[in-house]
C-alpha cells in the first residue's frame, strides 16, 4: 500500500495566555484547518510554583464542535452549564460535544494552585457536520487507567478513540474520528494503515520522529496527503506523539471565537442564543 506523503510541517507559534506557556500549531499562516481537525492549543511544559492562579479559562461558551483535552502532566477541574463536573489527571482525557451550545469552565483544582506542580495539557476542536452541529450535549472525562496502552515493541499507543492492535478506545466518536497519544522510545516505530481518504492530524509534542521517512521535530505538525494509505512514525529520540485520522467533511467552516458553524447565519444565531442566556450559566 502506497505511504502518506508529507507535504509540509507547519511550526506551533508561540502566543501565551499569561503566564500560561502556549504554542498552537493549528491554524496556522498556511494551514487553516486539517478537515475536520480545526485547532490545538500545546500549554506547557511548566511547572508552577506554590501559590499559583491556576489556568485561566473560566466560564465561556462553545457551539458547533468538540473539543478533546488531553492532560499530560497536572490535573484539569471541568465543570459544564449541563451539570457535568470532573477533576482529570496527569495521563487522562476529556471529550466535551458542545453541540448546540454549553458553557465550560477549565480551571485548576484548588490543591494545584495551592501546591503547585508540572503542567503540560492539549486541547484539540475537532469539526461536526452541518447535521450534528446542533446536536444535544455532552461530556466524558476518564482517568489514565481507563485508557488502553497498547505495546508496540518500544512504543506505546494510548487509544482514545477507534479501533487499533486489537484494542478500542474508551470514547465514542459521533464522526467515527481516531485518536491516540503515542510514546516511543528512541528506536521505536509503530505503523498505521487504511487511511486512504482520512485526513491525518500528526502533532509531535517532544523530541523527534521521522514520519515516513522525514524527520519531524517537537512542536511541529505534519500535513500528510489524502490519496496514501499508510503511515509509519520511528522516533530518533524518545518521544510523545499526538496522532489521529478522520474523514474530511468538506463543508464550509465559519468561525467566531467559541462557535463555529457553516454560515454566517449560523454565528449570529449562536451569539443571539449566548446573550440571551440560552446556553445557561456555570458558576466560576
Amino acid at each position: 500500500m502506497p505511504a502518506k506523503t508529507v507535504l509540509a510541517q507547519h511550526p506551533a507559534v508561540r502566543d501565551d495566555i499569561g503566564d500560561l506557556v502556549t504554542r498552537r500549531p493549528l491554524p496556522g499562516p498556511r494551514l487553516p484547518q486539517v478537515d475536520p481537525f480545526l485547532f490545538l492549543n500545546h500549554h506547557g511544559p511548566q511547572v508552577y510554583p506554590p501559590g499559583n492562579r491556576g489556568l485561566p479559562f473560566g466560564p465561556h461558551p462553545h457551539r458547533g464542535f468538540e473539543t478533546v483535552t488531553f492532560i499530560l502532566q497536572g490535573e484539569l477541574a471541568h465543570r459544564d452549564s449541563a451539570g457535568h463536573e470532573s477533576v482529570i489527571h496527569a495521563g487522562g482525557v476529556q471529550w466535551m460535544t458542545a453541540g448546540s451550545g454549553l458553557i465550560h469552565a477549565e480551571v485548576s483544582p484548588e490543591d494545584f494552585k495551592r501546591d503547585g506542580g508540572p503542567l503540560e495539557i492539549l486541547q484539540l476542536w475537532v469539526n461536526l457536520p452541518g447535521r450534528l452541529k446542533m446536536t444535544r450535549p455532552r461530556y466524558a472525562g476518564l482517568q489514565a487507567e481507563a485508557i488502553p496502552a497498547l505495546d508496540a515493541g518500544g512504543a506505546t499507543v494510548r487509544l482514545v478513540s477507534g479501533r487499533w492492535g486489537g484494542g478500542t478506545g474508551p470514547f465514542d466518536s459521533l464522526t467515527g474520528v481516531f485518536m491516540s497519544v503515542i510514546d516511543l522510545k528512541a528506536g521505536a516505530k509503530v505503523g498505521f494503515g487504511s487511511l486512504r481518504g482520512r485526513n491525518v492530524f500528526l502533532y509531535v509534542v517532544r523530541g523527534e520522529a521521522a514520519v515516513n521517512g522525514v524527520a519531524v521535530p517537537a512542536f511541529h505538525l505534519a500535513e500528510l496527503d489524502l490519496a496514501g494509505d499508510t503511515v509509519e512514525i520511528t522516533a530518533s529520540s524518545d518521544a510523545c506523539v499526538l496522532f489521529g485520522h478522520a474523514e474530511p467533511l468538506n463543508e464550509p467552516v465559519v468561525a467566531h471565537g467559541p462557535f463555529v458553524m457553516n454560515t454566517p447565519e449560523e454565528i449570529y444565531a449562536a451569539v443571539r442564543d449566548y446573550q440571551a442566556g440560552r446556553f445557561d450559566a456555570v458558576a466560576p
